[in-house]
């Protein structure tokens, strides 16, 4: 059976486990993520995976500001003891990824939380736009999956690449921080607030000037 990449970056965002690592998995599996995830455990390279199922009700609520109130965030991100809350570590992490939501605008935390109806909204879009393109009906619906993947991408906070560091997603950085400190820790809501949002005036991007801040 083939791996595709999608399964191995899955497999890798779910354990912390190495790219390598999470396709040996994936190829003794046959393609099997779940079976996967305890195929790395066994051989104890899932790092992250071991700690997910934990408890975690403690942490810290940030909040980022960016400079001229232009953009405010709150996020609150959770652990498992106030003395991981309390490190330095841990208040780095919860500080980069408010202003990361400041600069990349995501709308829910993870791909569970968007709503069945807008999935299917945005798959009935997909799908016109391939048959409009004049693309063969059998392979319409594997393009709108990919498609689909992509819309998870870019609305979903874990499956963004984080500003700092676009070679890994926010999920990533999770479960290597994970890995570090040895907790689960849980990014568990957000908001994202935008002055004059919704008001109509002349379109101006502040993600680029957050992102700037960010990466000096």
């Amino acid at each position: 059976m083939a791996i595709t990449a999608a399964q191995v970056k899955e497999l890798r965002e779910r354990t912390g486990a190495g790219m390598m690592d999470c396709k040996n998995a994936l190829v003794e599996t046959n393609g099997d993520v779940e079976k996967a995830i305890e195929y790395l455990r066994e051989k104890g390279l899932a790092k992250a995976a071991k700690k997910s199922g934990r408890v975690a009700a403690e942490g810290l609520v940030d909040s980022y500001i960016h400079l001229g109130g232009r953009i405010g965030v709150l996020v609150e991100v959770n652990c498992e003891t106030d003395f991981v809350a309390k490190t330095d570590e841990f208040k780095g992490l919860v500080k980069d990824i408010a202003m990361h939501i400041a600069a990349s605008k995501p709308e829910y935390v993870a791909r569970e939380e968007v709503p069945a109806a807008t999935i299917e909204h945005e798959k009935q879009i997909y799908r016109q736009q391939m048959l409009n393109e004049g693309k063969p009906e059998k392979i319409v619906d594997k393009i709108v999956e990919g498609k689909i993947d992509k819309y998870f991408e870019e609305v979903c906070l874990l499956e963004q690449p984080f500003v700092k560091n676009p070679d890994i997603t926010v999920g990533q950085l999770l479960n290597e921080t994970i890995s570090q400190i040895g907790e689960n820790i849980v990014v568990r809501r957000f908001a994202r607030f935008e002055r004059g949002e919704g008001i109509e005036k002349k379109e101006i991007d502040f993600a680029e000037e957050v992102m700037s801040q960010v990466q000096q």
